[in-house]
């Protein structure tokens, strides 16, 4: 038996995109222990992952912090890990990889980089979809690669029943107007109109309710719709999946939840402005589609719409 360790720090929106990925290497290693090195928003979360035995926490200090760095070190030494595969592929892991395993190939360190094509740059290949990326990845890793082109996120739900009858959640709709305050470019201005549309449309058959995150509570009280939250507090992670997975379908700008919502397999739909494109993210899925548009301020709520499929 051998330790291997996966690196996976975030977004959530990667989070639920590795799922596959973390699964196929799983699968492909069922003699030896799985150890995951992450960040604090998504530490407890892995511990729920099957695919994954051990979950280690990365604080993601600079680099400049030789104590810490140190300490990260050795703790990861301590496992002897005998292969490592780097799922996360920035300039951090490959510091990482600088440190534990300098002159290592694909055999002991997969990643982007010790995978790349002979034939194409980086710069180049990492134009290609994520989940192409990831595929490459692994399969020129030697891993037989079953679920890495179809994440599952289903693992991370959890009971929620107690909010579902708090706010009196049968049919419901989940829309996600917010984004991060660096990205305002990723956000539709039309959600309230949206909201009129549909409750015109189907009355009181369906609930429209929205889930703020902790900085977004204040912010949905301008959103003409039921916030759901868990004692007055965003809900977790396993409680947003679960909401999500139990919804008859959701509207989101280019954030985490979209992400969720694609590999949960449940009904929905994007709203992509001219920053990336759905192909590139690998959001659409059989039931989660998109809306690429160059201005998303001149994307009608009618259009938004007669897209939703209930």
């Amino acid at each position: 038996m051998s330790n291997i360790l996966i690196i996976k720090h975030g977004s959530l929106g990667d989070i639920a995109q590795a799922c596959g990925a973390i699964q196929d290497i799983s699968e492909n290693h069922p003699e030896d222990q799985i150890y995951i090195l992450t960040t604090k928003p998504y530490f407890e979360l892995f511990k729920k992952n099957p695919y994954v035995h051990n979950v280690i926490l990365d604080k993601r200090l600079s680099r400049f912090n030789l104590i810490y760095l140190y300490l990260l070190m050795r703790t990861l030494k301590k496992q002897n890990i005998k292969k490592v595969y780097d799922l996360q592929n920035s300039s951090r892991t490959k510091f990482y990889k600088n440190i534990l395993f300098l002159k290592a190939n694909f055999n002991t360190w997969s990643s982007s980089e010790t995978t790349l094509p002979s034939n194409i740059s980086k710069d180049k290949f990492d134009k290609n979809p994520v989940l192409d990326r990831f595929n490459h990845q692994l399969k020129t890793s030697g891993i037989k690669t079953e679920h890495t082109m179809k994440p599952n996120f289903s693992w991370a739900i959890t009971n929620i029943d107690n909010i579902k009858q708090e706010f009196k959640l049968d049919k419901y709709i989940v829309l996600f107007p917010f984004c991060s305050a660096h990205l305002t470019h990723k956000k539709w201005p039309y959600y309230n109109e949206l909201i009129e549309l549909i409750k015109n449309k189907y009355g009181d058959q369906i609930k429209v309710v929205v889930a703020p995150g902790p900085s977004e509570i204040d912010d949905a009280k301008n959103i003409n719709a039921v916030s759901i939250l868990d004692n007055g507090k965003a809900l977790d992670i396993s409680q947003l999946a679960s909401l999500i997975k139990e919804s008859s379908f959701v509207i989101a700008n280019d954030t985490g939840p979209a992400h969720m919502t694609a590999h949960l397999g449940v009904k929905g739909l994007t709203l992509f402005g001219k920053h990336t494109t759905a192909f590139k993210v690998s959001i659409e899925r059989e039931n989660f589609k998109a809306i690429q548009v160059d201005d998303l301020g001149k994307l009608s709520a009618g259009k938004v719409l007669g897209k939703i499929l209930i």
